[in-house]
């Protein structure tokens, strides 16, 4: 089942936003689940702690999130998904095309298996 966290690039209100138009979804934010305390973690810790909380990552730190995920790849270790997001498909301050599109990606994707799958946010097609 998808869970979403959202790294500290993307601000609170998106969670809260998600969470209104799916309640049924679990979502979080890096600044205010478990006290902040993931805030400034490196990427690896930050993954570590997703995978144990059963979290997939969003993020819009395609260099070196990738290059994790790439590393952990090679070297046969899980983690529980990232969803990568572009600044150049949707603006980080665009908090409402932000919160559409992961409310498809929710809508599509959130019964399947979030292991190791790593996937690029697109724009929702309504808007």
């Amino acid at each position: 089942m998808l869970a979403l966290l959202l790294d500290e690039h993307l601000s609170p209100r998106i969670a809260r936003q998600l969470a209104r138009k799916r309640p049924a979804a679990r979502v979080a934010t890096v600044l205010e689940w478990e006290e902040g305390r993931l805030a400034g973690l490196p990427d690896d810790a930050l993954l570590l702690e997703a995978r144990a909380a059963g979290f997939t990552l969003v993020t819009y730190d395609l260099a070196t999130m990738a290059a994790v995920v790439r590393a952990w790849s090679e070297q046969g270790i899980d983690h529980a998904g990232v969803v990568f997001v572009d600044e150049r498909t949707i603006a980080p301050n665009d908090f409402g095309s932000l919160v559409r599109a992961l409310s498809g990606l929710w809508d599509a994707t959130h019964a399947g298996d979030w292991k190791n799958r790593c996937v690029f946010l697109a724009r929702d097609k309504g808007r």
